[in-house]
């Protein structure tokens, strides 16, 4: 079985940082990925507000992300993590049928797109229905295409179509966006985006793929069908935290609660990036996260300081 200092699960921002901190701070440092290194942020089409950076693509400011960390000497291992566990002071995860084990970990294992649960939303998964303007965008050039959702993901996403589709519904259960007020102006001042304020999708319909959107206006309690053969879904995000029931402590929606230094409640264990409780999930954030959260596994395994 293999050891390490620290194992870092999850190499999007937060886990991406937290690896090049404790390799500058000489750890023997595994960061695990069950997919692309970058998390959400490598498939952001643009980012405008990372500090000192201005705008630049997702994929390139992630993948700069991972080669400083690979300088400074953290491994990075791929697979999908299929358990963590906590046993006698020291902390051991399972990929790919094999176990290794470490005494810190940082668990950075992100978010997910969370799930309107409405009829045709699973049986059309990939076929219409899609959580990635930037993945299946540029399968809708010169049609039409709706967006769910009103935070700043739903209308950057909007935004982003219009380089492909021909129109973007937006539709939105309330009468105002929940996203910062620049982004609701660039969307109102869209000559190509249609909002629908007041909407809400009820189901999906179609045959082999999407062929229409069937929408209740919650103001005059009529329904409508909007033929699209797409539609993308972004109405918030859920912890992917599944593994760590039991292992450490978590909230009703099931984040993880940290202190300042990023510790939970189980010595040796950290959270650090969108798993975590916390008020803002930004690209910036989680980079803070991560290296506060290195710079504590350090004082921990070293000092053995908690």
């Amino acid at each position: 079985m293999e050891a390490y200092d620290l194992i870092v699960v999850g190499a999007g921002p937060a886990g991406l940082a937290a690896g090049l901190y404790a390799g500058r701070s000489r750890l023997n440092t595994l960061v695990m990925e069950s997919m692309m290194p970058g998390g959400q942020a490598a498939v952001t089409d643009a980012l405008e507000n990372y500090p000192g950076v201005g705008l630049i693509s997702g994929p390139e400011l992630t993948q700069r992300m991972l080669e400083q960390m690979n300088e400074f000497g953290a491994e990075l291992a791929t697979g999908e993590v299929t358990g963590i566990d906590a046993r006698d002071g020291e902390f051991f995860v399972v990929a790919g049928g094999e176990e290794r084990r470490s005494r810190a970990l940082i668990a950075a294992m992100g978010t997910r797109y969370r799930r309107l649960g409405v009829p045709g939303e699973n049986e059309f998964a990939g076929r219409g229905v899609s959580y990635c303007a930037t993945c299946d965008g540029p399968f809708y050039k010169e049609q039409e295409v709706a967006v769910v959702g009103g935070g700043d993901s739903a209308l950057q996403e909007a935004l982003f179509l219009t380089r492909f589709a021909s129109k973007v519904y937006l539709i939105h259960r309330r009468d105002e966006f929940r996203a910062v007020p620049v982004l609701g102006e660039r969307v109102r001042a869209h000559d190509s985006i249609e909002c629908l304020c007041s909407h809400v999708l009820k189901s999906i319909k179609g045959e082999s793929g999407v062929d229409s959107l069937e929408l209740l206006n919650k103001k005059t309690d009529e329904t409508r069908e909007l033929a699209v053969p797409g539609v993308f879904i972004f109405i918030g995000l859920e912890p992917r935290t599944d593994l760590l029931r039991g292992v450490v402590e978590l909230d009703e929606a099931g984040f993880v609660p940290t202190d300042q230094d990023m510790k939970t409640n189980v010595r040796g264990l950290l959270a650090a990036g969108d798993c975590r409780v916390k008020a803002l999930r930004q690209v910036s954030t989680a980079v803070g996260d991560g290296a506060t959260a290195a710079f504590t596994a350090y004082r921990y395994v070293e000092e053995g300081e908690w």
